[in-house]
């Protein structure tokens, strides 16, 4: 058993819908024992490509799935959803990243894969992976900081 945390966003049609879609269809798959989700925020586009704002937050899914397992199944509900991969950190409809992996124990389990990297690379450098992941986790640390320390920083950098 797995408990991970998902970034999820949208930034093209429908932003909420698809967020709500990727919950269910998460909610519907074997071995995702639940799904629980922080508040969507509003947030601008990381990158450098001009786009529209995201909404963007984070899924607590707990699942017996393997991570490589839990990366075939998120990466077709963004199939499902119409994501279309053209331009990296380009505008789309729906994307989900692994972001965080714990064990039954509580203990972060590190991946380190062709295709999947946990903890996400640039996790700890972005705000809107970590406010939404403060509001589920909010007990969360990362190499001895609490997330609540590490937000003021960024805000603090951001200024």
């Amino acid at each position: 058993m797995y408990t991970y945390y998902i970034g999820i966003g949208s930034n093209l049609g429908d932003r909420e819908g698809y967020l709500a879609f990727a919950v269910s269809e998460l909610t519907n798959t074997d071995g995702v024992r639940s799904v629980s989700h922080s508040s969507w925020m509003e947030t601008p586009p990381w990158g450098p490509v001009e786009q529209g704002p995201f909404l963007n937050g984070i899924l607590k899914v707990p699942a017996t799935l393997e991570p490589l397992a839990m990366l075939d199944t998120i990466l077709h509900i963004e199939r499902l959803a119409g994501r279309q991969r053209e331009i990296h950190w380009g505008p789309r409809t729906l994307d989900l990243d692994i972001v965080w992996i714990e064990d039954e124990q509580g203990h972060p389990v590190r991946v380190k894969e062709t295709t999947l990297v946990v903890p996400h690379p640039y996790f700890w450098e972005r705000r809107f992976v970590l406010e939404p992941l403060q509001e589920v986790y909010p007990t969360f640390t990362y190499e001895g900081v609490s997330i609540s320390s590490r937000i003021e920083e960024l805000r603090l950098l951001e200024a």
